[in-house]
């Protein structure tokens, strides 16, 4: 089955509060994917926005962002009245996201929307703070904890809290008693909103696709609560962290900094940690894509305390043995596997071995000639996701203009177009005209949309993550677009035809 589908993350989404939410504008846009005939809406995190204004730097690797809870849906709930958030000035231009208003705002009306709450509990809010204790319990705590600190992270507490000696825990148990009720409400508004979307997505026809990152921000629940799976030393400090060597495209590698998990330590319970994490990922999503996949198999290894990436090493990491524990927990797994980067033969056939789907990327596949292996005639399997670009690329119109003559005269020989400018449509055309069984292009790439739209710059801080589409967007010409693509080329979803023809 040939398939499709758009990748966009929920803040992009339209919204009168500053960045886009699980409300009417989310059931709006399944809707228009289902009427474009697509299959699957790409989400990337859901995790609450860390260093950077980035979801790849989350203090919690299972809770939900809050900024994305609609509050017209609490107000539906009685939690809120519209007094209570409407005359707030929530951004200062509609076409970006301002992270320093959303910190200053949400939180105070998500306190509101929890005096109220608080009055007459739902009696599923026990329910769900049970189903969730393994990581809400802790995560509430630093929550609680981090907001009495001012926002800082948990490494600058005093030393009681920040190395969690049993009787400060006790006591901060006690005193921020309502400070972590008020966190276990959030993430149950979060995920009350977020499956009630799913479900109707599903009975749509469209499946979800979130992300789960490989690693863990330093200054997070997992790392404060559990330091024990990571390489940290005896004062929780990294031994070592996260990032890629250098490049031609980033001549002092990337240094992300976060700690790297302590992998020989977790093979000694049969990765339960990850098997649990994995877990609660697939029930949340309909497919998970796997971030960094090759980091699996060897992980790039930074001295803690330098100042670039270039002094790292490649050191063993559990390779098949994790996804082996998953498959006999779980099953067959719907996974996309983010095979991008340093990829040797060692992780073709880590892939291969998992039977995931990895990534095609279109944008890779005109700077190095004929046999370059994201050009789509050099597929080797259709058991591959075709993407036009990634949240890390530019949009199809910026990458357009940041290539080199060379680049571009060779794709434009090869898509046979005549000039630059149409090189995007062309784009497009070769990814849902490929092998590949699923395609995916980000929402940018079916607007046009100009340099200004890309998502994230890896490796820059600022600017980032902060597009967001308009209303004025979803026009029925779109929609008319896209769906003709999927007609022509084979992936058109048509879930009411299809129960039409059962019958």
């Amino acid at each position: 089955m040939r398939e499709s589908g758009i990748l966009l993350p929920v803040s992009a989404l339209p919204s009168k509060h500053g960045i886009g939410k699980l409300g009417q504008a989310a059931y709006e846009f399944v809707d228009f994917l289902s009427a474009a005939g697509c299959h699957y809406w790409q989400v990337l995190p859901l995790s609450p926005t860390g260093y950077g204004d980035s979801p790849y730097q989350s203090c919690s690797a299972f809770a939900g962002n809050p900024y994305l809870i609609d509050l017209d849906r609490l107000a539906a709930r009685g939690w809120l009245t519209p007094a209570d958030y409407e005359g707030i000035s929530w951004d200062t231009d509609a076409s970006e996201v301002n992270y320093s208003l959303l910190y200053r705002h949400v939180m105070p009306v998500l306190w509101a929307a929890f005096a109220n709450f608080s009055r007459k509990k739902p009696t599923d809010f026990k329910k769900f703070c049970a189903a969730q204790r393994d990581w809400l319990s802790e995560y509430a705590l630093f929550m609680a904890l981090k907001s009495a600190h001012d926002g800082k992270p948990w490494y600058e507490w005093e030393s009681a809290l920040a190395m969690r000696e049993k009787a400060a825990i006790a006591e901060a148990k006690k005193t921020y008693a309502m400070e972590i009720e008020f966190y276990c409400f959030v993430q149950y508004c979060f995920f009350a909103q977020w499956n009630a979307l799913k479900a109707y997505a599903n009975r749509k026809g469209i499946r979800i696709i979130g992300d789960i990152p490989i690693y863990a921000a330093y200054d997070s629940a997992e790392v404060w609560a559990q330091p024990e799976l990571f390489q940290l030393d005896k004062d929780k400090k990294p031994t070592v962290v996260a990032g890629c060597p250098p490049d031609c495209f980033a001549v002092t590698g990337q240094l992300w900094g976060n700690p790297i998990w302590d992998w020989e330590a977790m093979a000694k319970n049969g990765y339960e940690w990850w098997l649990d994490r994995i877990g609660f990922v697939l029930n949340m999503y309909d497919v998970v894509r796997i971030d960094h996949f090759r980091g699996f198999e060897k992980y790039y290894a930074i001295p803690y305390g330098a100042e670039t990436a270039e002094h790292g090493k490649w050191v063993k990491g559990p390779d098949y043995a994790l996804w082996k524990a998953a498959k006999a927990r779980f099953g067959e797994m719907a996974v996309i596997a983010e095979d991008l980067g340093n990829i040797t033969p060692a992780v073709e056939r880590l892939l291969k071995r998992t039977g995931f789907p990895g990534m095609k990327v279109m944008q890779f596949a005109f700077d190095s000639g004929a046999e370059n292996p994201y050009l789509p005639q050099n597929f080797t399997t259709s058991n591959c996701v075709c993407y036009t670009g990634t949240h890390d690329n530019h949009t199809l119109r910026g990458w357009v203009k940041a290539n080199d003559a060379e680049t571009n005269a060779y794709a434009e020989a090869y898509l046979d177009v005549k000039k630059p400018k149409k090189l995007p449509k062309a784009v497009l055309r070769a990814a849902w005209s490929s092998i590949a069984r699923i395609a995916i292009a980000p929402m940018q790439d079916f607007l046009g949309a100009p340099p200004s739209a890309r998502i994230n710059t890896p490796s820059t801080l600022g600017g980032n993550w902060v597009w967001r589409t308009q209303r004025a967007d979803y026009t029925e010409k779109l929609k008319a677009k896209i769906r003709q693509f999927n007609i022509t080329y084979g992936r058109l979803n048509a879930p009411e035809e299809a129960e039409k023809n059962a019958e």
